[in-house]
């Protein structure tokens, strides 16, 4: 039995593992769950496992009255206290935010593995958490789709091997509207995306493409492959979730139905590829055409920001993080424009202090500093 850990197990990703791990009870056993506010949802999980432990923002008598045989966490140093906990195996990281930062470099250091959700914690601090991977001999596997996508296509494939790494994106949505067509759209347009139900800070991510430039980050840290190696591609459909092109030609991709479980059954499951009541096979009978756009960086100015903070690395990833965090929160609260997010972000980056071999603490109030000054920026606008 591989002992499960999730944290922030009420978001999209944190229910679609919970699905897996019921389909999978021969194999996985959920001992552990963090939630944000979703009191309702947590009491639903414990009621179902025979959970150990459980985190929730504030501390709540009432839930630790009703199931006494639960030990709660609470507070800012409540998740990290989870991932020093002994008796677990992997951690599945499905925060939102700098929050999973910690609590993975926490679970790294007390040798667990990883199954990461969270963009943020290779973004911030990837130099950090690959040389505690290192250290520690664990392995951490990847749930976004691309990066799952891409972990797949390189099975028994040397690294040598391999010319680019090929991440597709939907586009978002706004991907049919130019530049000019974005100084007016709304927040209910934004949140439309027109393929995957996320929720809504991922989904105001995708309509920048700044989720897309987080992801070659990430695709940097993960696989070990150089910035100039890891290209960018509109494929509305989503059917293919990423590819992997190799000195000689060829070029494997990964298709499938746009399904995060199949993701995450992949990362718990690893390497095994079993079928479930989540299970969804992709119709080829009806799939007509595949379509593929060059990316175009003077539209998605992000994706090609992102690139050129990655080569930088140091605390400059924390920053961009941190900035992007706080705009899409303005944005969402309805104080920005669509289009202002990443004026803030630029701004930002262009007032920030670079610090090249960043520790821990250095990378999280980078990311509060970001944070701050967007917010100043704002009051001061």
């Amino acid at each position: 039995m591989k002992r499960i850990l999730l944290m922030g197990a009420s978001g999209s990703i944190g229910t679609q593992t919970i699905d897996v791990i019921k389909q999978h009870s021969d194999e996985l056993e959920l001992v552990g769950v963090s939630v944000g506010k979703n009191i309702d949802y947590l009491v639903e999980v414990l009621n179902f496992f025979s959970v150990r432990y459980a985190y929730t923002i504030e501390r709540n008598p009432v839930l630790e009255e009703k199931f006494p045989n639960v030990k709660f966490y609470c507070g800012d140093d409540g998740l990290k206290e989870m991932a020093e906990l002994p008796d677990y195996d992997m951690l599945v990281n499905a925060l939102v935010g700098f929050t999973g930062f910690m609590p993975t470099l926490t679970a790294i250091r007390n040798h667990k593995d990883i199954a990461l959700a969270n963009k943020e914690t290779l973004v911030a601090g990837g130099a950090l958490i690959n040389e505690a991977l290192r250290q520690n001999q664990v392995k951490l596997f990847p749930i976004d789709s691309e990066h799952a996508a891409i972990l797949q296509c390189l099975q028994g494939h040397p690294k040598e091997d391999v010319r680019r790494l090929i991440i597709t994106a939907s586009g978002g949505a706004f991907r049919d509207l130019d530049r000019t067509q974005l100084e007016d759209v709304t927040l209910q347009q934004a949140l439309a995306h027109p393929v995957w139900n996320m929720g809504a800070k991922i989904t105001i991510d995708s309509a920048t493409m700044m989720n897309k430039g987080f992801e070659v980050i990430e695709a940097h840290y993960l696989f070990d492959i150089p910035y100039e190696k890891i290209d960018v591609i509109i494929h509305k459909q989503s059917i293919i979730h990423s590819m992997v092109e190799y000195n000689d030609g060829s070029i494997m991709a990964q298709l499938g139905c746009p399904d995060m479980h199949l993701m995450i059954k992949y990362a718990l499951l690893y390497p095994k590829h079993l079928y479930d009541d989540t299970t969804k096979y992709l119709d080829l009978d009806t799939l007509t055409r595949l379509d593929f756009k060059k990316m175009d960086y003077e539209r998605y100015p992000l994706v090609k920001l992102a690139k050129r903070v990655g080569t930088y690395e140091g605390n400059y990833g924390a920053i961009l993080n941190g900035a992007n965090d706080e705009a899409v929160s303005l944005f969402l609260k309805g104080r920005i424009r669509f289009i202002d997010i990443e004026k803030y972000i630029l701004r930002t980056l262009k007032a920030a202090h670079y610090i090249r071999e960043p520790d821990p603490s250095q990378i999280a109030e980078s990311h509060r500093w970001a944070k701050e000054y967007v917010d100043d920026l704002w009051a001061n606008s």
